[in-house]
């Protein structure tokens, strides 16, 4: 079955394993992430997250760029008013956690590291397999924002190109919800611009993007709807996407991003980069 899950990742840029993580596990990281709210920054550390606007706080914010190795929180753009504070309840206020939840977080790290992604990794031909960042992503019912059109590879680019996502569903993903969206066998066709951090140090944005976005014709998207439990494996360079959430049901997702480090050169214009004193943790000798 892994074998046909990998020819279908070649040809495709994606597949689909229902029933990778139990009931109970993926209530147990939805509970953690309950408790994770509890933690969060006071109202003059509020940071916005989204995709959509190039020109939002974490071009400029180093509270994004440092986040590689801590628990950080990003809010949705319509839960914050303009001085910080919240329009809506705690709960549903938040876009996603990163980018260090598979080191600093016991609950997240077991799944992260656990015997089933080992053998993914394997399956799949790494050799040297490690985590780049891990997120919870909250997709709340009203406020859940939309993800453009991208490719993973664009944000965590390796030499040569080397990525693979999971993203694994905590609650049913489907068309209401934000399910994710792909252009299937988009992967082939290389990365088509890239986030990195800005080589002008005189600018006040930290970080851009090199070239203009691409143009992807939307009927070329296919929705991807997936149960509760299900892990989707992602090549970084497939385009993929998600709407808003304007449903009554949110969407919580964790995922992660795997890079190959075995004559592989992880780039170091990439936004997203390793602590000096603390490397990538490796997936198979965690």
């Amino acid at each position: 079955m892994i074998e046909s899950f990998k020819n279908k990742l070649k040809i495709d840029g994606f597949c689909v394993l229902e029933g990778f993580l139990t009931e109970e596990e993926t209530e147990n990281l939805k509970s953690e992430a309950v408790n994770l709210i509890r933690d969060m920054p006071d109202q003059a550390n509020r940071t916005v997250f989204s995709t959509v606007d190039s020109e939002k706080q974490q071009n400029k914010d180093k509270y994004f760029l440092e986040s590689s190795d801590k628990i950080s929180y990003f809010f949705e753009e319509g839960a914050l008013a303009k001085d910080g504070s919240l329009l809506v309840e705690p709960e549903v206020s938040l876009n996603k956690i990163g980018h260090a939840l598979h080191d600093l977080n016991p609950t997240f790290r077991q799944i992260t590291f656990d015997e089933r992604v080992k053998e993914v990794c394997f399956q799949m031909g790494f050799q040297e397999p490690a985590i780049a960042q891990s997120m919870y992503i909250f997709k709340n019912p009203g406020i859940g924002g939309e993800v453009i059109p991208h490719q993973d590879a664009t944000y965590l680019h390796t030499e040569p190109v080397n990525v693979l996502g999971f993203w694994i569903a905590l609650e049913d993903a489907t068309l209401q919800n934000g399910c994710l969206k792909f252009i299937r066998g988009s992967h082939k066709g290389g990365v088509h611009r890239r986030f990195i951090k800005n080589p002008d140090t005189s600018s006040e944005d930290l970080l851009m993007y090199q070239g203009p976005a691409p143009f992807y014709q939307r009927n070329n998207f296919e929705a991807v709807p997936v149960p509760k439990g299900s892990c989707i494996l992602i090549d970084g360079q497939v385009v993929h996407s998600s709407d808003p959430n304007r449903s009554s049901k949110s969407r919580h997702v964790y995922t992660f991003h795997v890079i190959e480090q075995k004559d592989t050169v992880y780039s170091k214009d990439n936004w997203l980069q390793p602590n000096p004193d603390k490397p990538f943790l490796s997936v198979y000798k965690n």
